[in-house]
């Protein structure tokens, strides 16, 4: 089939995946409410489009904490690129970077960061979950900054796992030959041997500190000088708090509708963030992107840039890294049609005046 939009790209995967593997891309929280509400909220916003505005050309570029990108939309934190294709988050890094834009890598990469960052030729961000064995914590933030990463997102909606029923019955598992990187120095490259269940949630649960609070993001702010990114807000309170202890910028994120279902779909908790930031700080947001209209959406609502996760994965899935530049043309492409539309000629222009 002609692949000529993100659900296309989804639609292929499904067929191309293993159930283990497409049912742990997918899926969300219990009833997926706020998955499903994550795409359904875009769909309620309306554009309104400015006319005879005398544009030739549009300009895509910004940038993301000081690093130049070509269009607002970077890669989200999503684990076990492997599961996808054989070359993992390589394929990913390398057509993030011909698409001159950034890569946030995921703690649970099935390729080491060094090996990301050193395939990389635009800005990767390392996504951190705080270990209970807090010197692999602490090494993992220096084996960041030694690799070379732009900065530290802190996933913070996860101080335990949601219930994501479709790996319960899968009793979901990383096959021969696949496992966490980052943390398989320390042992803790494996889920531990389970049974009536996901094998990730158990390792979530064994492994990951679910007392994590505001000391540790003043820990982790004043321990390195990589900008740190609060990954999982909703709150406008929260976000104030965050740049209060020392992040740079947040992500709002309910985690993909994988964490507490029934939380807000992020495009609508944005304009409270937004408000309540006032300007201090950037912000990033991802959940339901699938259109080049969501992108104009979430920057009118105060959005810096908008993270992609699952499609990333989708268009590993279907091509590796040559998929990932289709995800990633398309919304491009999809991008530069809705902001002609509207009547704008770069980024910088898309305010609240749109909506």
């Amino acid at each position: 089939m002609d692949l000529v939009n993100l659900f296309d790209y989804e639609a292929v995967a499904r067929e191309r995946l293993d159930r283990n593997a497409f049912d742990y891309y997918f899926h969300g929280a219990n009833d997926e409410v706020t998955l499903r509400e994550n795409r359904a909220a875009f769909d309620r916003i309306s554009l309104r489009y400015r006319v005879l505005a005398g544009l030739t050309d549009r300009d895509h570029s910004t940038s993301v904490l000081g690093h130049d990108i070509s269009m607002p939309v970077l890669a989200a934190p999503t684990a076990f690129h492997k599961l996808a294709h054989p070359d993992g988050e390589i394929a990913a890094v390398s057509a993030l970077g011909a698409a001159r834009t950034a890569m946030i890598l995921s703690s649970l990469s099935t390729v080491a960061m060094e090996d990301v960052v050193a395939a990389a030729t635009g800005p990767v961000f390392f996504q951190l979950y705080i270990y209970k064995d807090r010197g692999l914590t602490d090494e993992l933030v220096a084996r960041a900054e030694a690799a070379g990463c732009a900065g530290i997102a802190l996933t913070v909606d996860a101080p335990v796992w949601g219930r994501r029923e479709p790996d319960v019955r899968n009793r979901f598992s990383l096959p021969d030959g696949i496992s966490i990187e980052n943390a398989a120095p320390a042992g803790f490259g494996g889920f531990p041997e389970h049974g009536e269940g996901s094998g990730l949630a158990e390792y979530v649960a064994s492994l990951f500190d679910p007392s994590i609070d505001w000391d540790d993001l003043e820990w982790l702010a004043g321990r390195t000088p990589l900008p740190v990114l609060i990954k999982g807000v909703a709150r406008g309170d929260d976000a104030v708090r965050s740049l209060d202890h020392g992040a740079a910028a947040v992500v709002v994120s309910n985690h993909g509708g994988r964490q507490l279902d029934t939380a807000p779909a992020t495009i609508d908790a944005l304009p409270e963030v937004a408000a309540a930031m006032d300007g201090r700080g950037e912000i990033l947001l991802d959940g339901g992107i699938r259109r080049g209209t969501d992108v104009v959406k979430a920057l009118a609502r105060g959005a810096r840039a908008v993270l992609l996760g699952r499609p990333i994965l989708w268009g590993l899935a279907v091509d590796g890294a040559a998929g990932v530049t289709g995800v990633l043309d398309i919304m491009r492409d999809e991008l530069d049609t809705a902001m002609a539309l509207c009547g704008v000629s770069s980024v910088g222009e898309i305010d609240s005046e749109l909506l």
